[in-house]
């Protein structure tokens, strides 16, 4: 994946972008170089192993309870003083940032429907 926070912003421009976002490029900047916990040899960053776990969540279709549940076991295998997320609101936080929104679509407790498109007004399973 590599470090390509700069890519992301050269068409704005760095100078203009770190002017008009000063505190959300500072972290940005802090997230790509900060190991993910003091000592930690290998290149991956707090940003880039945020951004590969997620999408893993997003390939296989983990529910944000289960996503939750892997990064709060995966965070107790490094040392205490690691800095991954130990929720996936905190993920939500860091990728907001970089402008990665997202949109949440409600359910039915079966996993039978999503609630949009054609559904998106109901608030009963036509399943269940």
């Amino acid at each position: 994946m590599g470090n390509r926070l700069e890519e992301m912003i050269c068409d704005f421009g760095q100078k203009s972008f770190q002017q008009a976002h000063s505190p959300m490029y500072d972290t940005l900047e802090s997230d790509s170089k900060n190991p993910l916990y003091p000592g930690f040899k290998k290149s991956l960053t707090l940003l880039s192993a945020v951004l590969s776990l997620v999408n893993v969540k997003t390939k296989y279709g983990w529910s944000d309870k289960s996503f939750t549940s892997l990064l709060q076991v995966v965070k107790n295998m490094f040392p205490k003083e690691n800095m991954l997320p130990k929720s996936y609101y905190q993920v939500k936080k860091i990728l907001c940032l970089m402008g990665m929104e997202y949109q949440k679509i409600h359910a039915c407790p079966n996993d039978c429907i999503l609630y949009r498109h054609e559904y998106e007004e109901m608030h009963k399973c036509l399943m269940c």
